[in-house]
């Protein structure tokens, strides 16, 4: 699986479409992280991170929110989203997710 978190200061950006950075994370059939990718996001552009993140193989999305044409759009590339996670490093989030105590909030975004 691949898992992508938007970042900033090394943690979890609370504005996904207008993060610096994605973490991109690779993990096995056991839940491990098995690779690690910092890699810089592409200008904010409507429309561009579903096709940008489809193209590097993510097949979950780790935010805290996004806007419900995103969410649609994340859906249609077979992309899982989870929305309303917190300010944490992309490893503890992986981590409270693969254990099943990843406390989320609602979702930040409306538009």
């Amino acid at each position: 699986m691949m898992i992508a978190i938007p970042l900033e200061d090394g943690k979890l950006s609370p504005h996904f479409g207008h993060c610096a950075k994605f973490a991109l994370i690779q993990t096995d059939d056991k839940n491990a992280i098995t690779a690690r990718r910092d890699i810089d996001a592409p200008p904010h552009e409507p429309g561009l991170l579903p096709n940008w993140l489809h193209e590097r193989g993510v097949n979950l999305i780790l935010c805290g929110g996004m806007g419900p044409r995103a969410l649609e759009l994340f859906a249609q590339k077979g992309i899982d989203v989870i929305t309303g996670a917190p300010i944490e490093t992309p490893e503890a989030l992986i981590a409270a997710h693969f254990a099943g105590t990843l406390q989320t909030a609602s979702n930040s975004c409306d538009h």
